[in-house]
């Protein structure tokens, strides 16, 4: 049994092609979905009207010599905001049609002035794409504006009772408000939980682990369709060898690259990605059964295909139609109620669902108990169906 395991391994060791499918590539789809379904930590807010505003002063320090460059040097210095001035309001549409900015911000002329004589001013805030992202760059920009405004109303308070200039008084307001505890607000929402899988690295480490997995475990049947045509099986069995141990020797094989292939996922999810994988157990559990799943797939696919090329080019086609049908491409609760039914008759939908309670909602071992069941069923058909068409194979 170990002699089949280890002469599958350096077939697969040997095969630069396995390799690439199994080791490169799902690194580079990670990397491309996790960087495309990241959440946005800074918004490109285009500032009209304040050309040259950005760096004329520093940030927060309230000189007063020109409020308006205080107010997009601030925006700039927001962990929140990128400001971007543009002298034209026609091009910052246009690049904000572009997806080139998240929102533009518009400062009417004369708002300099305005400020100091304490009058109102109205800064349009032009922002595309959804209305949550809207809202997002909305809150963003409000709050270092109010937080400024704030400023200017307390320095010309001051100003007002005690007298001096709103640009002498400001610098003393921004000094004391530095030194004045902030009261925290927090917001929580109780008794609630995400259905969806985190954005970023986060969304698209473990679902491509299932994915690649199982794929790959499809693709590898050409591997024992290729023993059986050189007739190796044959000549191993005229040894004193049972069929099975062969039979155990190639399941085996694919559960350990299958393995592999997991753990390459999940250190470089962790070390590269920041991936956080949820409670150690319940993960490994996970991996585990999901594994013997595609180790049933893939020796069952050996059986089913005539031709190595037949297993190499339906196996990965039907392991995506799964993937995409199991939710591994995108979460199943955006989909109808009838194709989430019907997502759930391939075992990655069972596999996503347990890698959402782990990841969205720190599930543990028993909170995924379902999900491991109904994949370990699914492991036990695949696995026994293999075995027996195998076994029959070998001593027909």
């Amino acid at each position: 049994m170990l002699a089949v395991t280890a002469t599958s391994l350096r077939r697969v060791v040997r095969d630069r092609t396995a390799l690439f499918f199994m080791v490169l590539l799902p690194i580079v789809v990670i990397l491309v979905i996790g960087a495309t379904v990241s959440n946005v930590t800074e918004f490109r807010v285009g500032i009209v009207g304040a050309v040259g505003a950005v760096g004329a002063v520093g940030a927060g320090q309230g000189l007063g010599t020109d409020l308006v460059a205080d107010l997009v040097a601030e925006l700039d210095a927001s962990p929140a905001v990128q400001a971007r001035p543009h002298g034209d309001e026609a091009a910052a549409r246009t690049a904000l049609r572009r997806g080139e900015l998240d929102a533009v911000l518009v400062v009417p002329a004369g708002t300099d002035a305005a400020l100091r004589a304490g009058e109102p001013v109205t800064m349009p805030i032009l922002a595309a794409g959804p209305e949550s992202s809207q809202q997002a760059v909305r809150s963003a920009v409000a709050g270092v504006v109010a937080d400024f405004g704030s400023r200017l109303m307390a320095a010309g308070f001051v100003a007002d009772s005690l007298g001096g200039t709103l640009d002498e008084r400001l610098p003393e307001v921004t000094r004391l408000q530095d030194r004045v505890p902030a009261v925290a607000v927090r917001t929580e929402t109780v008794d609630a939980s995400s259905d969806f899988l985190p954005f970023g690295f986060g969304y698209s480490a473990p679902t491509m682990l299932v994915l690649f997995v199982f794929i790959n475990s499809l693709a590898g049947g050409a591997a024992i369709i290729q023993t059986r045509q050189l007739r190796i099986y044959e000549r191993a069995m005229a040894a004193p060898v049972r069929a099975r141990d062969l039979v155990l020797g190639e399941t085996l094989s694919y559960f350990t690259l299958g393995l592999l292939q997991s753990l390459l996922i999940i250190v470089v999810g962790g070390a590269v990605f920041g991936v956080d994988w949820g409670d150690p157990l319940a993960a490994a559990a996970l991996v585990l059964v999901w594994v013997l799943v595609g180790t049933g797939a893939g020796m069952l696919a050996g059986t089913v295909f005539r031709t190595p090329e037949q297993a190499a080019a339906i196996g990965p086609a039907l392991g995506i139609a799964f993937g995409m049908l199991g939710g591994t491409m995108w979460p199943l609760e955006i989909v109808t109620p009838a194709m989430r039914a019907v997502g759930h008759a391939v075992p990655h939908a069972w596999a996503v669902d347990g890698w959402i309670e782990v990841l969205s909602r720190g599930g543990g071992v028993l909170d995924i108990g379902p999900q491991l069941a109904v994949l370990a069923g699914f492991a036990a058909v695949l696995l026994t169906l293999a075995s027996l068409r195998l076994g029959r194979r070998l001593t027909a």
